[in-house]
């Protein structure tokens, strides 16, 4: 059993996912208010009770590293690790880069159209732009291509596939990229993110729900790399911070 949890911004989630069963079974995912500390452990208490399953049938745990808030990212983190070592059995555990998470679901989705299409090596339907807001008018966000995310599992972020910059730096990077394919704007919507969008005709901005960032999305790209091998090692685990880029 897999317990996936993100407090990475002000939004947070948890979900429980059946590795065995290849299924998701509960999820939760609320506006943390900067309670990410007294709010993760009682949800994630209450999706188990719910379901009546003991703590300690979990068997994995996966948290997003970051980038976001330092504070958020540091207590998934840190959660991750003392659940791990209260564990009878130590857990499989991945960590992976919030971008990542926030993208997965319109990767997933694009790279299908890629192959299905048979377009593979050609110019794919779609690039995915992840964004969050990295606080005092900056933003962290990465380009990933639907093509490139045909790979099983979907590529892991690297710290330097991400970018950062003020809002004129990520406008800048978005408008440059207008001579590639159409591109999908998926994160935290703003007001200042839809007016940086409407001026760019080759950008679709996917709307605040749907574009919603949820632990399931974690914990589906989390079983994807456990069946492929790839796993981290609970002591070693540390945040994806991006202050000097």
């Amino acid at each position: 059993m897999l317990l996936a949890f993100d407090t990475a911004t002000q939004t947070a989630s948890v979900a429980l996912f059946d590795l065995e069963a290849n299924q998701l079974l509960a999820e939760q995912t609320w506006r943390a208010r900067r309670r990410q500390t007294q709010d993760l452990l009682a949800a994630a208490q209450h999706l188990l009770a719910q379901l009546n399953i003991s703590r300690s049938r979990l068997t994995a745990l996966a948290v997003t590293t970051g980038p976001g808030s330092f504070t958020g990212v540091r207590i998934a983190v840190s959660t991750a690790k003392g659940i791990g070592l209260g564990l009878p059995i130590t857990p499989k555990v991945i960590g992976l880069p919030t971008l990542n998470v926030t993208a997965a679901p319109w990767v997933a989705a694009a790279s299908k159209i890629v192959v299905a299409n048979g377009l593979a090596g050609q110019s794919p339907p779609a690039t995915i732009c992840a964004y969050i807001q990295a606080g005092r008018g900056r933003y962290n966000w990465a380009m990933i291509s639907a093509q490139a995310a045909t790979v099983d599992p979907m590529p892991r972020l690297t710290i330097a596939d991400h970018h950062a910059g003020m809002a004129t730096d990520f406008a800048a990077a978005l408008a440059a990229a207008s001579d590639r394919n159409p591109l999908l704007l998926v994160g935290e919507v703003t007001l200042e993110i839809e007016e940086m969008a409407a001026t760019l005709a080759h950008v679709h901005l996917v709307d605040s729900i749907s574009g919603l960032r949820r632990a399931g999305q974690l914990a589906r790209l989390a079983a994807d790399y456990f069946a492929a091998g790839v796993f981290d090692d609970l002591a070693a685990l540390q945040p994806l911070y991006l202050r000097n880029l």
